[in-house]
Formats: structure tokens, sequence, C-alpha cells
């Protein structure tokens, strides 16, 4: 159970919300509170992990084995989409039972690498964003410079988990099981931190550079790309010609979609993400005043909700603006209806007369179609 839950409800809630249940783990039995109201935000958890783990890997079925699809941004997509995926099936069945039971159930193991895995899973989210845009940006301002081969993209690829898995070692390091009191009800509860409870310089260190690093930096980086994208595009419509010229101008045309797609998704993440860390700021900076009201117990679920949901949203998103990507979507996602087709029709012969005329006498042909 988190902190503010447990905390915001008065001790006559307590009897009322919470239910026991007897749960056994390596033949030893174990009492846990189940704090009934978290049922429906893990119902929630379950919906966001169905759909994102149904779209991500429809995503990645589409984007690598489709050979017209394995394009540079797509490639860089399905990169996105296996970060996400790990966020999914690690990091948010984790965060869910915070809220349906009133123990950390996953150790001092879990504890530090599930932070780890979610810090990850961010990074390559952000860092693939920032790739993208620097590809549109050479696509569209600088087009005369030589493509980008299928190894160079792995590599970037390769490079950005790296990155990425780099930066959040320090989340596996400090992140602990830690004791905490709560004041309302003078109640203490285990839970996974990622900081000592040394002073408060840590929790500010800590939010502060995870907000400049994995988000406002990024950012900024993506914001000037698309600042120099824009520069461009409003200068080529101006020298366009206004007869003849139809490659370009659908080339023109084609680039602009896909500097759109991208913005988009760079938009999702800003919103989705926003929130958390907003957050976790004002908590790190009131670390000894423990919020225990309602509305700041609701601001907080939704805003972890909304950061996972963003782990689930980019296949839709691309659905909505790529036609050619939503053919092939569908084609991916429903792969054993056309397979059953073709085995029926295999495993049918039809045939077809065809009558002509040789020498004054009818023949008759028989062809079989497969």
């Amino acid at each position: 159970m988190s902190q503010d839950a447990s905390a915001a409800l008065s001790e006559g809630d307590h009897q009322l919300l919470f239910v026991n249940v007897t749960l056994e783990f390596d033949g030893t039995q174990n009492g846990y509170d189940i704090w009934l109201p978290g049922i429906g935000i893990a119902v929630v958890y379950g919906f966001i992990i169905t759909v994102g783990l149904v779209g991500n890997v429809t995503l990645m079925k589409t984007c690598l084995l489709v050979k017209s699809m394995r394009t540079v941004p797509n490639l860089f997509l399905s990169s996105l989409a296996l970060g996400d995926l790990l966020l999914l099936l690690t990091c948010a069945p984790v965060d869910a039972s915070r809220y349906l039971v009133d123990q950390w159930l996953f150790g001092r193991v879990g504890c530090k690498l599930i932070p780890f895995i979610q810090l990850t899973s961010v990074g390559v989210s952000v860092f693939t964003l920032t790739a993208l845009s620097a590809d549109r940006y050479k696509a569209i301002v600088k087009p005369l410079d030589l493509q980008t081969s299928t190894v160079s993209i792995c590599v970037r690829a390769a490079a950005i988990w790296l990155l990425s898995v780099t930066l959040a070692i320090p989340e596996a390091v400090f992140s602990d099981l830690h004791t905490y009191t709560t004041g309302h009800a003078n109640e203490t509860f285990v839970t996974c931190g990622p900081y000592p409870q040394i002073g408060d310089l840590h929790p500010k260190i800590h939010s502060t550079a995870s907000f400049i690093i994995f988000y406002v930096a990024p950012l900024l980086i993506i914001s000037v790309y698309y600042v120099f994208i824009a520069r461009s595009l409003i200068r080529s419509s101006k020298d366009l010609p206004g007869e003849g010229h139809q490659h370009i101008k659908k080339q023109m045309k084609s680039r602009k979609r896909l500097a759109k797609t991208v913005l988009v998704f760079v938009g999702l993440f800003a919103v989705c993400w926003l929130p958390s860390h907003v957050i976790y700021l004002y908590r790190s900076y009131h670390y000894d005043q423990v919020d225990t009201s309602l509305g700041h117990f609701i601001a907080s679920v939704s805003a972890r909700i909304l950061a996972f949901t963003n782990s689930c949203v980019n296949p839709f998103a691309l659905y909505l603006m790529s036609k050619s990507f939503s053919k092939h979507f569908n084609r991916q996602l429903l792969w054993c209806r056309p397979q059953q087709r073709q085995r029926s029709q295999s495993s049918r012969n039809y045939y077809i007369t065809t009558i002509t005329e040789a020498k004054g006498s009818p023949l008759i042909m028989w062809k079989q179609i497969n």
C-alpha cells in the first residue's frame, strides 16, 4: 500500500476498505490486507498492460517482418516498443500491487531491479524520440546527406539502450527497503525507496536530476530540431514550383507526415510523464511533510496511470496517422485468419474449363487453380 493511501484513511475507514487474506509462499503462510478500492485501480492497470502488449508486439512484428516497413523511423519505433513492453511486463504489475496490499512483496532484489528497469525504459523512450527527431531533421533539412544503413540504425539503437542502462545503474545501487511511519495513525510500513533516508538532500538531488536528464534536456533538444525542421519546411514550400515536379511534392508531403508523427509521439510523452515528474518534485521538496490528503492521493494515482499509459498509446497513434502502417498492422494483428484461409484454399482444388476450337473439333482443357 502506498503511503498516501493508508495515511489518508481514518481508522474506521480501514475496517471497511480492507479485507484480510492469507497467502502461502514456500510453504509459509503470510497475512496481507487487501485494499478494496485498490482492486479497481489494479483493473485499470491490467487493461493498460493488455492493450500495451497487443499494440507493441504487433507494432514490432509489422516493422520488423514487413520488408516495406523497415524504414529508419520504424526501426527506431521498434526499439521504443521493446522498451515499453519491458516496462509494462515488469514495472506496471508491481506498481499495481502497491494499491492492493499494505506490504512490499518483492524483496530487496525486486526493490533494486524494478526501479532500474523503469528508469531504463524511460530513458529508451525519451532518447529514442530524440534520435527520431534528429533523423527527421536530417531527412528534411539535409536530404542530400548519405542515407543511413540498417546496421547504423541498429548501432544507434543499441547505444541508446546502453546509455539508458548506464544512467539507471545508480537507481539500482541506492534503491532499498525503508520503514516509514505515518503521522496520522502512527503506523509503520515497509516500502521501496529510491534513496537513503539521510536528510532531505538526497530526494531533492534525485528528483531534480531525473527531471532534467529524462525530461527537460531531451525535450529542449527535440524542440531545437523541430524549430529547424519548421523553418526548412516553410522555405521549401515557398520555393516549390507551381506546376510539375510531382515527385518532389510527394516527397516533401511524406517527410512532413513523418515529422508530424514523431512530433505527436514527443507530445504524448511530454503530456503523460509531466504530472509524474511534478508530483515527485513536490514530494521531494516537502520530504518531511507527508501530504495525506485525498486530493494528493488521487493526483498521484492519476499521474502514475498516465505515465504507464504512454507505453501503450504509440502503436495506436501511429495506426491513426499512417494508412500503410494501419494496413500492415491489421494483417499482423489478424495473422491467424489469413493463414487459415490459405490452408483451406490449398486443401481444395478448383477447376475451370476452356473450350477452344482445334481442327474443327472442340477441345476441352482443364486448369487447376491453387
